[in-house]
């Protein structure tokens, strides 16, 4: 009920202060903003409006609640405000940044800037964010938080609630401390939970929980997430190749992760980056889908080309170019369906080496079916509409390879891709629709052009 409360009241505010940008009343919606708003609800209202008023907006914010603020925007418009700052202003806007936000803000900046950043820093600030800043944003170095509450396994309970009480506060998400060596070489975990329950004069060793397996530093930020998800985590240890401990990963980054997967699948399909800015400029956002569309002009010259070989034929039976498209656009949705079911597949760990045969037979089967059905139903439907029995039965032969190389292709290009480390949610949807529309044109003009000559 609170949380529901807390939403409307929210939105309330978001209404009145959009009511007093449209009047310009900037006093007003300055108070609404910074004694209103919460961080993630002013950078959500920045993504929300156009450069000129985004700009105002940004202006209006106060100095203490812009490092806030900054971490909850995306990519593309935080690089554009920090591109406003200078080395020393950034320091102070960011010294109450977590080390692994941090690290992954800094590396938008070049490489000139960031080491005056951490120069400005403190010691102890400054290995913290070096030490995440060594390892690969997509691996889980490069996400987790340096920041770890440790204890030894040979102290009491009572020792460590004492322990406890000497920090003002914990790092969020504490759910956990992590138990080390003297050297820091990973143990296991003592849950907050297990320590108000247990016997104060009982040791650590007693009553921690050693199952926990630690993450490795090099692991993939993906294979990260599914752990989380697998293994309901909350905060996870992370160690070196020695087993010594590096520091935790925790939910909230792992949010960040999959939210970002599911943005990246989404946008990629269209060319598009996953921290496209909606608002953005139209120079900017011409230039960007400019090279995809480039791309796309390409595969339609190859698609155009084969029909091309084929131009005797179509000025015989003009049928044949009312009926092209069918077959082309019906292998290019079978291919989709599968290409999307197989990288999904991919994303969660689910396929291997192991299963890859028994998907593309099925797919393959899958094809073979849809293919037949629709492909009398396609033959009846131009048999009557053509009164030609032979045009029937050429676009059925044709859907029907279609949809098999379809299948095929649907299964093996995202492996394939993966295999030479090219994104298939990225190249393979162009890759698909080229095979599609070239081997449907060509089979259904190949087969016309043998019968009808």
């Amino acid at each position: 009920m609170t949380d529901l409360l807390e939403k409307s009241q929210a939105r309330q505010r978001l209404r009145s202060l959009n009511e007093a940008l449209d009047s310009g009343a900037l006093r007003q919606v300055a108070r609404i903003l910074n004694g209103g708003l919460s961080p993630s609800d002013i950078a959500h209202l920045l993504e929300s409006s156009p450069p000129r008023q985004r700009a105002l907006l940004w202006s209006l914010v106060e100095k203490d609640l812009e490092g806030e603020v900054l971490q909850y925007l995306s990519d593309d418009i935080r690089g554009y405000f920090l591109s406003q700052l200078n080395a020393q202003e950034l320091a102070g806007l960011l010294e109450d940044f977590e080390s692994d936000d941090l690290a992954d803000l800094l590396q938008q900046l070049p490489d000139t800037v960031i080491q005056e950043v951490l120069d400005a820093m403190d010691e102890q600030d400054r290995q913290r964010v070096e030490a995440v800043l060594s390892y690969p944003d997509d691996t889980a170095g490069g996400l987790m938080n340096t920041d770890t509450v440790t204890v030894r396994p040979d102290i009491s309970i009572d020792v460590v609630l004492r322990y406890l009480r000497l920090h003002r506060t914990l790092p969020p998400m504490t759910d956990s401390l992590v138990v080390v060596s003297r050297k820091d070489d990973y143990i296991g975990v003592l849950p907050i939970s297990r320590i108000l329950v247990s016997n104060p004069t009982a040791t650590v060793r007693e009553v921690m929980d050693t199952e926990i397996e630690p993450i490795p530093v090099t692991l993939s930020d993906d294979k990260v997430a599914t752990l989380f998800e697998r293994y309901d985590l909350i905060s996870a240890p992370v160690v070196n190749d020695q087993g010594r401990l590096l520091g935790r990963i925790t939910i909230d980054d792992v949010v960040d992760v999959i939210r970002e997967d599911a943005d990246h699948s989404l946008m990629s399909m269209a060319g598009l980056d996953e921290d496209e800015d909606t608002f953005a400029p139209v120079l900017k956002t011409a230039r960007r889908r400019a090279v995809w569309l480039g791309i796309n002009l390409i595969t339609a010259f190859i698609a155009s080309a084969v029909i091309g070989l084929f131009e005797g034929t179509i000025s015989k039976v003009v049928a044949l170019a009312v009926l092209m498209p069918i077959v082309a656009s019906m292998g290019g949705i079978a291919g989709s369906q599968t290409l999307t079911l197989v990288i999904r597949g991919m994303a969660v760990g689910q396929i291997s080496s192991g299963n890859v045969g028994w998907l593309l037979n099925r797919e393959f089967l899958v094809g073979a079916l849809n293919g037949v059905f629709w492909a009398l139903t396609v033959a009846v439907t131009a048999a009557l509409w053509f009164g030609d029995l032979l045009l029937g039965g050429i676009i059925a032969a044709a859907l029907i390879i279609n949809l098999l190389a379809a299948a095929l292709v649907g299964t093996v290009l995202p492996l394939f891709l993966k295999s030479r480390n090219i994104d298939p949610a990225l190249a393979g949807s162009v890759i698909l629709t080229t095979v599609t529309d070239v081997v449907g044109f060509l089979s259904f003009l190949g087969l016309a052009t043998w019968f009808y000559q």
